[in-house]
């Protein structure tokens, strides 16, 4: 691809949108960053920077596309669909394209991509773990970490880049091709941006629609959504179930993590040597092993990463012990199903602080869960009223309402008594209150240890 002398508008100028204005003026592009927010939101030292080395930057508005005449849009995770330059870009037939599919077109190294609902972070993750400790040099990047086309100049044609790709960020690509490309599990989500769970899985499936013979698609057996998407692959297919035991694949057989080729069985380690919690991360687990596997990772080695992986930040994250009451951080859980995976995996009381800005989900399936297992629900933020509903319908009644994060965390602490467990698992995006969910489950923490600092 030849950016010298091409013209590129930036939509979206946080972290990603800065990375590629950078990567294209360094190469010779015409760049113009637009963001709707002003300057000063925005980190005004870095916007100069970019300015003297001569980008134009469009702020506080919408840019004119008749103006700018670009040759290629490049559109970052977080801008809608819906703004006027993108449905203008369409009708006049210019690219639209995320920041992976422009640094995969640069990359010189395989790809191996990591999509989902549910359990993209922990998994690549893992995956970047069990490549790096078989002696490969690995960068994890994508929707995790610093954007790719930050150090795509650096990578060599040995080194091996592991993605995690959202939605947002697939919908936008063209002729994006990993070399490996898992999809964990399908449900709704994001449907305030993808309007209908079609839609949603449409955009989930380009990770694999560029593949050819020798690329492999990693597919969850036990999801009804990843599964029919065997149908499409053009390359090569590899399961994994939690749920059943594969004619091939990687499974759970007699309590061990296990990869099955027709009658032969290679145990990897045994689910009780796992140390992240919950059912969900046996999916997980299964998922990176099998990747490793179709890398040429030997066994022995991915047994060992699996063992010593203690997980991320913010997903099932244990902050601390007190009084007998556990604090877990699950911040992660942006969604009703990844809420509904950590309800699902402790077998103690809860305490569950949950709300947030509702993404267009359904509740139902996740009321239904916490009238099985919450002591005592907390509510804060814009979808309370929404939850509240969805939990009355099925009965349940111990729902606190409070006006602030930080009442949220005050009231569970005094509810949970001695063995429960306090679980901030939102079910809800953070955009409400806070900046990211990482933001979020860093406040939970700070809140958790200042309150027992202040009970001693």
């Amino acid at each position: 691809m030849k950016i010298q002398g091409k013209r590129f508008l930036i939509i979206g100028a946080a972290r990603s949108g800065q990375a590629v204005a950078k990567f294209l003026l360094k190469n010779g592009g015409h760049v113009f960053l637009n963001d709707l927010k002003k300057r000063q939101d925005l980190g005004a030292q870095e916007l100069e920077f970019l300015e003297k080395g001569g980008i134009r930057l469009i702020l506080g508005q919408h840019p004119e596309l008749n103006e700018i005449n670009p040759d290629f849009i490049i559109v970052s995770p977080g801008v809608p669909f819906s703004i006027p330059p993108l449905l203008e870009a369409k009708k006049s037939g210019i690219p639209v394209w995320s920041e992976i599919e422009l640094a995969a077109r640069f990359a010189r190294a395989p790809l191996v991509a990591v999509t989902g609902t549910n359990g993209k972070t922990t998994t690549t993750t893992l995956i970047g773990k069990i490549f790096a400790d078989s002696g490969r040099k690995v960068f994890v990047r994508g929707n995790i970490g610093e954007p790719l086309i930050s150090k795509v100049e650096e990578i060599s044609a040995e080194d091996i880049v592991v993605l995690e790709v959202s939605s947002f960020q697939l919908a936008t690509t063209e002729a994006f091709r990993p070399k490996v490309a898992l999809i964990l599990n399908l449900t709704p989500d994001h449907l305030d941006r993808h309007n209908t769970f079609v839609g949603y899985c449409q955009a989930k499936q380009k990770i694999f629609l560029q593949q050819q013979e020798n690329d492999w698609l990693i597919l969850n057996a036990d999801d009804l959504e990843t599964r029919k998407m065997a149908t499409q692959a053009k390359g090569k297919v590899l399961f994994f179930s939690r749920q059943h035991i594969l004619e091939e694949g990687f499974c759970v057989s007699d309590g061990w993590l296990a990869v099955k080729k027709k009658e032969k069985i290679t145990r990897l380690l045994s689910t009780e040597e796992l140390r992240i919690k919950g059912s969900h991360n046996l999916e997980n687990a299964l998922a990176a092993a099998a990747a490793g596997w179709v890398m040429g990772v030997e066994a022995e080695s991915i047994a060992y990463s699996l063992r010593t992986f203690l997980g991320v930040e913010h997903r099932l994250e244990p902050v601390l012990t007190y009084h007998g009451v556990t604090y877990i951080n699950d911040s992660k859980g942006t969604n009703p199903d990844a809420a509904i995976k950590a309800l699902e995996a402790y077998d103690r009381p809860i305490v569950l602080i949950a709300g947030g800005k509702s993404k267009g989900s359904d509740f139902l399936p996740f009321a239904l869960k916490i009238k099985e297992r919450v002591k005592e629900l907390v509510l804060v933020g814009q979808a309370a009223p929404e939850i509240a509903e969805a939990v009355k319908k099925v009965g349940y009644t111990h729902i606190h309402y409070v006006s602030s994060f930080v009442e949220a965390v005050k009231k569970a602490s005094h509810l949970a008594k001695e063995g429960e467990i306090v679980l901030l698992s939102p079910a809800c995006a953070s955009f409400d209150l806070f900046a990211n969910f990482e933001q979020r489950g860093q406040v939970f923490k700070e809140l958790v240890h200042r309150l027992a600092q202040e009970k001693n």
